[in-house]
């Protein structure tokens, strides 16, 4: 099974979700990759601690080898890195890529991470982090995956973003990868008992979207696990924010992809423009109160 966690919002807790489910998968005895995506490389981090930026290959050099015609299909495991933890691989990022991206977009090789993962098949589950925009690296991992999970904060701009990010899937759909499913949507840094994060999932779920339960609450744990470049299953496996984190991982493992939505849009054009108009007019409201 890959997963890709994406939102275009900044912020959400993309990372943070994508390496506590990986490093959760692993301590089951799954033998789990993630894939950094994402430039500002904090997945690698979380993972592989101060020396993970000092690593020579990962997903940048592959890129850079696909735009110099010099892959080896045969040596496809040579960005795959373990980390200090069983079971658990990382291909890591680094800032670099970033320079790749115009060049990349320009080639339109979008099918170059899935193609990278059938020659590395005998993984479990693999998940991909992705960075908080609708490029050439988000449109290759949704295309690269069966579905996909979204971090929402609670914010009126992350959820407005969920609406052009459905937007975005709905053409990978169309264009790229029918089979591409939306698992749910995964609220994180929750605060129990204000009024403005119930009214949001509500409003999020009555709309049609799958909420994963339960909420990850805002803790101090986190930040905590980052400094520590440890994941949460590692630093306090009986903290209540890592009980959080494996119950949704005990969630999303039931999730079978429905065959009779596999060419069905998300939301239909009509309804996402409208929700976006709908979204743009509460901020302005917002900004002008």
């Amino acid at each position: 099974m890959r997963r890709v966690i994406f939102n275009l919002k900044g912020g959400v807790g993309k990372s943070t979700i994508t390496c506590n489910l990986a490093a959760i998968s692993a301590s089951k005895g799954l033998k789990t990759l993630l894939v950094d995506l994402d430039p500002q490389a904090n997945s690698t981090h979380y993972l592989m601690g101060q020396n993970g930026h000092r690593i020579q290959t990962g997903i940048t050099e592959y890129f850079s080898e696909i735009l110099n015609l010099s892959f080896d299909g045969n040596k496809a495991r040579q960005y795959i890195h373990p980390a200090p933890y069983p079971n658990l691989y990382v291909i890591p990022a680094s800032a670099e890529l970033s320079e790749l991206l115009p060049p990349l977009e320009e080639q339109g090789k979008l099918y170059k991470i899935r193609s990278l993962l059938d020659k590395i098949q005998d993984f479990d589950r693999v998940y991909i982090d992705t960075p908080p925009a609708f490029n050439y690296f988000t449109r290759s991992a949704l295309i690269a995956c069966e579905s996909c999970l979204i971090p929402f904060d609670c914010d009126l701009f992350s959820r407005q973003a969920i609406y052009h990010l459905l937007k975005g899937i709905n053409d990978v759909r169309t264009l790229y990868h029918a089979k591409l499913q939306v698992e749910g949507v995964i609220v994180n840094q929750y605060v129990e008992n204000a009024y403005l994060p119930q009214k949001q999932i509500a409003e999020i779920s009555a709309e049609g979207l799958t909420i994963i339960e339960p909420y990850i609450h805002t803790s101090m744990k986190v930040r905590e696990s980052h400094d520590a470049c440890m994941p949460l299953i590692y630093f306090d496996k009986d903290a209540p924010i890592t009980h959080q984190f494996t119950r949704i991982f005990n969630r999303i493992e039931q999730f079978t992809p429905k065959k009779s939505a596999l060419h069905a849009p998300i939301f239909p054009e009509k309804t996402l423009k409208l929700k976006q108009d709908e979204e743009q007019e509460e901020i302005f409201n917002t900004q002008n109160f």
